[in-house]
């Protein structure tokens, strides 16, 4: 795996696109407005500007919780929690390449809805970030967040997405 293999311009426009049809996805899924994602507090970042302890092998992205405060506030209660969607160019570029059937936009878009479920799981509190190391619990975590985004993603017509959802099947049948 080339870890350190970047998004492209034109596919980090693929990437701005993918985003913005998962959040309305997901936002359609949970009944939620703009103000509520706005509330939840992510970005999204690629590996040109993911830190260090942000890259991972293997997973095509994670979700990484930290507590920010603007500039100004000194107080621990302005504290809010930001969650960070750390994509895995390399990692991401490597599965499309591999398998011809496999296409950009689709495959971003399964990763960025699973990624935002798991963020609308923590922010309502049906899963705690704090014990989603636990591998047990990881994985059940990981089942039920893949069945979600099975069912948000059934009746969206995207070239390539039925390949895209047979690969991943591949992954739920495997960690059964």
């Amino acid at each position: 795996m080339d870890a350190l293999k970047r998004f492209s311009p034109a596919q980090l426009k693929t990437v701005e696109e993918a985003v913005e049809v998962a959040e309305e996805l997901v936002g359609n899924h949970y009944k939620m407005s703009s103000v509520q994602w706005l509330h939840s507090r992510y970005e999204v970042r690629t590996a040109k500007d993911l830190a260090e302890h942000e890259i991972i092998c293997g997973p095509f992205a994670q979700v990484v919780k930290y507590e920010a405060r603007k500039k100004d506030a000194y107080l621990s209660s302005a504290a809010f929690t930001c969650y960070i969607i750390c994509l895995q160019d390399g990692t991401i570029l490597e599965a499309v390449e591999k398998r011809g059937s496999l296409y950009l936009m689709p495959f971003l878009l399964y990763i960025m809805v699973h990624e935002l479920v798991h963020i609308v799981r923590f922010s309502r509190f049906h899963r705690m970030y704090e014990k989603s190391g636990e591998p047990a619990m990881e994985l059940a975590e990981e089942r039920k967040v893949h069945d979600i985004t099975c069912t948000i993603l059934e009746n969206v017509s995207v070239k390539g997405i039925s390949s895209v959802n047979e690969y991943f099947e591949k992954w739920r049948i495997q960690n059964a």
